[in-house]
């Protein structure tokens, strides 16, 4: 049979088990073979499930008897055959094969793709595109990708619009150095930090606007909870405050669990993980510091500390803890000050901490030109790097508010993961920029 019409008639392996197939044409991944002499088995693999070729020394054809034995494992193939019962194999189904082609012959494999590895994560990742044909890692993803959907679902059923905003930018979005430079022409531009300028300008035209896009930070960290570049999911709402937004934040968290465990109860089983629908607490970034002080927990007097957050996990579990009312000095330029008083301590903005890390930052934001011009001052930034933002807000902008959530960071929490590169599918660090 001619290699482009091999997948002509193809079979889904799943469909073999629910379906009443005699004859079958299926294509796939060699996941492990055992040759018993007189009978020889392959595991056939594709992304709906395992199935069991059997060859038998009296009856299956000399030529492909013999190469059941010869294909490396991870080798891909074709198998045409008969479907029989079987009780001792995988589903109560095997296939007598009739044909056998090997499409493509894998060489000796760099790492165990078992999924039961106990290859080290750093050479995993090094050899990517072969660990994610493990089914835990594939399990991850597919979560992954129901957390995607379900946050655009729960805000497009919500009137939100879906944006995409520039990765190139003149300058930074939320202030600061650490900022990964690029030449673009005669000019020298930045990766963006943030879609947040501009999901604000957006907010002031269209009301709420949604957007799940990458984001960089050049920041030289090396730890667990950490990447140089990763996915935001991001809204803002024009006529709306800190607590309005906060809600959103909370309702759409648990809508998306909810969605995990209805959607993904195979992945769930397969990683052994067994999320629970949050509970919620509210306090102030003052009531947070007499509680750790009860407790002998160090904070800053603008941020928390890692153990503060676990601290605050331990105190209130399974719980989204939003600390609001925050030192104005910890949040961004463009966070609105309490009351709107140039002169406040306190802020609009707030944190979540869910599971003893931070999983997002938000708050009202300001809206009018003037005061968003004191306060660019006060964190010592130019004005002439913001204009067009400002003036963005010159033109009738109402009060608006948004937040980003991690989506790395959010599926590392949820199937609690030991370090956050498990949840990207090609991390990019401080020393990683391959594959």
């Amino acid at each position: 049979m001619e290699k482009e019409n091999l997948f002509k008639n193809r079979t889904l392996i799943k469909d073999v088990f629910s379906k009443k197939i005699k004859t079958v044409e299926l294509s796939g991944w060699v996941h492990n073979t055992r040759d018993l002499s007189k009978v020889k088995f392959l595991l056939l693999r594709d992304r709906t499930g395992i199935i069991q070729i059997t060859g038998v020394k009296s009856k299956t054809p000399k030529e492909i008897f013999q190469d059941l034995e010869k294909i490396p494992r991870e080798s891909v193939i074709y198998i045409k055959g008969e479907v029989v019962d079987s009780k001792q194999a995988i589903g109560g189904k095997e296939i007598l094969p009739s044909e056998l082609i090997i499409i493509n012959k894998a060489e000796t494999l760099p790492i165990d793709v078992t999924d039961f590895s106990k290859t080290e994560l750093p050479k995993r990742l090094d050899n990517r595109f072969l660990d994610t044909r493990r089914k835990p890692i594939q399990a991850i993803f597919k979560i992954q990708s129901t957390i995607s959907m379900s946050f655009r679902e729960y805000f497009v059923n919500k009137g939100f619009i879906e944006i995409q905003t520039p990765s190139i930018i003149s300058s930074s979005s939320e202030g600061g150095t650490e900022l990964f430079e690029a030449k673009y022409f005669e000019k020298k531009v930045y990766l963006a930090q943030s879609p947040q300028l501009y999901k604000q300008m957006l907010a002031g035209a269209i009301e709420k606007v949604m957007t799940i896009c990458p984001v960089w930070r050049a920041e030289k960290h090396n730890t667990i909870r950490h990447l140089n570049e990763s996915r935001q999911m991001d809204i803002e709402m024009a006529f709306a405050d800190s607590k309005i937004v906060m809600k959103e934040l909370e309702e759409v968290v648990k809508y998306i669990i909810k969605k995990i465990i209805e959607k993904n109860p195979k992945e769930l089983e397969i990683l052994k993980v067994n999320p629970k629908i949050p509970k919620t607490k509210y306090l102030t970034f003052k009531e947070v510091a007499t509680l750790m002080k009860q407790h002998k927990i160090n904070i800053d007097k603008d941020d928390l500390t890692g153990e503060a957050e676990r601290k605050l996990e331990e105190l209130f579990p399974n719980s989204i803890v939003f600390v609001y009312d925050w030192p104005l000095e910890g949040k961004p330029f463009y966070i609105m000050p309490k009351d709107q008083d140039k002169n406040a301590k306190l802020s609009e903005g707030f944190d979540a901490i869910y599971k003893g890390m931070e999983i997002s930052s938000g708050g009202q934001r300001i809206h009018i030109p003037e005061l968003l011009e004191t306060r660019i001052k006060a964190k010592k930034l130019k004005i002439k790097d913001f204009k067009s933002y400002i003036d963005s807000f010159r033109f009738g902008s109402p009060p608006h508010a948004g937040w980003s959530i991690g989506l790395e960071r959010l599926t590392m929490l949820i199937l609690n993961l030991p370090n956050i590169r498990e949840a990207v599918l090609f991390p990019r660090d401080r020393d990683r920029l391959t594959p």
